[in-house]
């Protein structure tokens, strides 16, 4: 079933890599269709998280939200498998850092960079978008089941330059890159898999757990963190607004750091709720411990 799946992206890789962006987006909404009417993938999870994030809002608010949601996931989708041929220029052009200058007086004093994309816009290019600052890219990911799909994406996600690491392998990876320069690219917003290890805050109204890891290295290699907000200009376009979270940590509290980069993302989904990731099981793990 693996080898079959595999086949079926590189299909549709192949496809993808001869339509023109702007014929792009009548897949997107065939898949959107799909997703949203036919599959209702996930829709019972989607209409839980947004019901639950916003109660303040009405049923015809939450319906239009739900909506825009799959339109969102949908040219995600979509965006990812083009990523496989895009070039280097369309891709700096599409995926546009556009504030680099704030980190310049860091380069010079720092071993390192960690940065804090979200499931919000598109992430899924950041991993070769990120070559566009001065240091190389470490991407942290987590693999997928399907081991021949899995090299495949590695594979072309690393061709501008980018080191894509298992997230199982990112105290290894920390320790083999300590007197190296880079930018070390962690997704923030993923639900932990250990509730025990989890950092828990106030996040959308509930006790929403938080990964430790960007907090740990943080602090453990005095790395400056920097959120990265991933906004949609217009279909096929983004620009990534760059804000740092912390430069000192000895001078914060522990927990700190992630109740910065929580309320630093409740802002922006609030902003434009439709462009996170909705569909994601963000609050499976169940509170059982103290708040932050």
């Amino acid at each position: 079933m693996n080898l079959v799946i595999s086949y079926i992206v590189r299909f549709f890789i192949k496809l993808f890599a001869i339509v023109p962006f702007r014929l792009l987006y009548f897949f997107s909404d065939l898949l959107y269709l799909i997703l949203y009417k036919l599959l209702k993938y996930r829709l019972s999870v989607v209409r839980s998280n947004l019901s639950q994030s916003f109660p303040e809002k009405s049923a015809v608010e939450l319906g239009r939200l739900e909506r825009l949601s799959y339109r969102n996931l949908a040219d995600i989708t979509v965006e990812s498998l083009k990523a496989f041929t895009m070039t280097k220029e369309q891709i700096f052009s599409r995926h546009k850092v556009i504030n680099e200058e704030i980190l310049s007086h860091l380069y010079d004093k720092c071993g390192g960079i960690i940065a804090l994309p979200n499931h919000y816009g598109n992430w899924e290019w950041g991993a070769m978008s990120c070559m566009q600052l001065p240091w190389p890219g470490v991407a942290l990911y987590k693999p997928l089941s399907n081991k021949q799909l899995d090299s495949y994406i590695r594979k072309n996600r690393s061709r501008l330059g980018t080191l894509l690491k298992s997230i199982y392998q990112t105290a290894r990876v920390f320790v083999e890159t300590k007197d190296k320069k880079f930018n070390f690219v962690m997704a923030a917003d993923q639900s932990p898999s250990n509730p025990k290890k989890a950092h828990w805050v106030d996040f959308l109204g509930r006790k929403t757990a938080f990964l430790h890891g960007p907090e740990l290295y943080a602090r453990k290699y005095n790395y400056p963190v920097v959120f990265v907000d991933i906004q949609r200009v217009k279909r096929g376009y983004y620009e990534l607004s760059l804000s740092i979270l912390s430069e000192n940590h000895g001078e914060l509290k522990d927990g700190e750091l992630t109740r910065r980069l929580a309320s630093k993302l409740e802002e922006v989904i609030r902003k434009k709720p439709e462009d996170w990731l909705w569909s994601h099981k963000r609050w499976k793990l169940k509170y059982e411990g103290k708040t932050l």
